[in-house]
């Protein structure tokens, strides 16, 4: 199955969400490796976007031009939205998505996110600007609502579509509910009969078998994936496998996993530099460790070393023993 977003194609419609300080461009590249539809980069704040120097890390390794990646904006203004449409498009990228769905307080103080979803009229105008300043696709995510009495999505999805946006995705839950209780995949239905636009659907979706009862419920027409995929950059590849016999990929295990996360842990040094590559790869390492059952001190032995060479000498023992007395 494919997702049509103009003269874009989404195959397999299984998407990487974007998660702050967690889907940065060594994580994304290790999802798309093992195969994805889409992967989406960690929310960019529009207005620091264009005051960042050249050079940064956030212009520089933003990933754009890597096929089948989006980039996903956030902000206030339609202006400074726009305006960074038009950088990131100009730098590769095939995707621009409009985040309206961030729950952190953080982002909705800022009357951004999941804030703008209190103001609709609002949203549009910076849904317009975005789409009226690039010609690659735009996309949409959001929550249901604001809360249990503003479940506005079908209608704000409806506006967006008109406006030119090309996909919606949707985290079934309110921003107020954050990630507590459990995504409700049924309510996403009402955008998916809204629009004549691709629908995806995101919140707890973490397998094949809830992938499957997502899409059974929604009636989408594809998954995002997030949290799923912590410590299991492959998961995605295994449920578009499972869902729409796409190859099947090829899960590491013994010393092949060993490979990967110490290549995943050498890429997040090269890219964030040693100090902060060692603070930011803690909480992979982790997941990856969580996976294994490394026994837990060992496991904060390696969490705790601040030297990226001894760290990684400690990894591979880490990993390999635990799942060697698992076999």
């Amino acid at each position: 199955m494919t997702l049509s977003l103009g003269d874009k194609a989404i195959s397999p419609p299984v998407l990487l969400a974007p998660l702050a300080g967690i889907t940065d461009l060594p994580f994304r590249s290790l999802v798309a490796r093992w195969g994805a539809g889409l992967v989406v980069s960690e929310m960019i704040a529009s207005g620091e976007f264009l005051t960042a120097r050249p050079g940064t890390r956030e212009k520089a390794e933003l990933g754009a031009g890597i096929a089948n990646t989006s980039v996903q904006l956030a902000g206030r203004a339609p202006g400074p939205m726009a305006e960074a449409a038009r950088m990131v498009a100009d730098m590769g990228a095939r995707v621009i998505d409009i985040n309206m769905g961030c729950p952190a307080k953080k982002v909705t103080g800022g009357y951004s996110g999941s804030a703008l979803m209190r103001e609709p009229d609002h949203a549009l105008r910076l849904i317009e600007a975005v789409v009226g300043a690039v010609d690659v696709p735009v996309t949409l995510k959001t929550r249901l609502g604001w809360d249990d009495s503003s479940l506005n999505a079908p209608e704000l999805a409806r506006r967006a579509e008109a406006a030119g946006v090309r996909m919606i995705v949707i985290h079934g839950r309110t921003r107020c509910q954050f990630y507590k209780g459990r995504a409700d995949w049924a309510a996403i239905r009402a955008v998916k009969d809204a629009v004549s636009v691709p629908v995806v659907a995101n919140g707890d979706i973490t397998d094949a078998a809830t992938a499957r009862e997502a899409l059974h419920l929604s009636g989408a027409d594809g998954v995002m994936v997030g949290r799923g995929a912590q410590g299991a950059p492959w998961r995605l590849a295994e449920i578009a496998h499972a869902l729409y016999g796409a190859p099947r990929p090829d899960v590491p295990g013994g010393r092949a996993l060993t490979d990967i996360v110490q290549e995943h842990y050498e890429a997040m040094i090269a890219f964030y530099g040693p100090e902060l590559g060692v603070k930011c790869a803690r909480k992979h390492l982790g997941w990856y460790m969580d996976h294994a059952g490394t026994a837990p001190e060992m496991r904060r032995r390696v969490l705790t070393e601040r030297d990226p060479a001894q760290a990684s000498a400690l990894l591979r023992p880490a990993l390999e023993d635990a799942l060697m007395e698992a076999a």
